[in-house]
């Protein structure tokens, strides 16, 4: 999993992390790639539907909504969007 999360540019990382801290309305620095989304910045299940849609949106992905528990924080999420991209 690590090789793809490195597979991910730096742009696209900066563009996931505007995406997840807009739709939890976090400033950047309140956001680290291990913080957790619902027990450090209050995120309901609601919100983490909102970044999935959005990340399919600005990427042209498809996400299975399965993913959703695997996107508990940055790392996660980094990893999923890697994930599906290799497809």
């Amino acid at each position: 999993m690590t090789t793809q999360i490195a597979d991910l540019d730096s742009g696209s990382k900066a563009q996931i992390k505007e995406i997840v801290c807009d739709i939890l309305e976090l400033e950047p620095e309140e956001l680290t790639e291990t913080s957790l989304f619902k027990e450090e910045h209050d995120a309901d299940s609601l919100r983490t539907i909102e970044i999935l849609a959005a990340l399919e949106r600005t990427f042209g992905l498809t996400l299975e909504q399965a993913e959703l528990s695997r996107m508990v924080n940055l790392t996660g999420v980094y990893a999923v969007v890697a994930e599906a991209e290799g497809k």
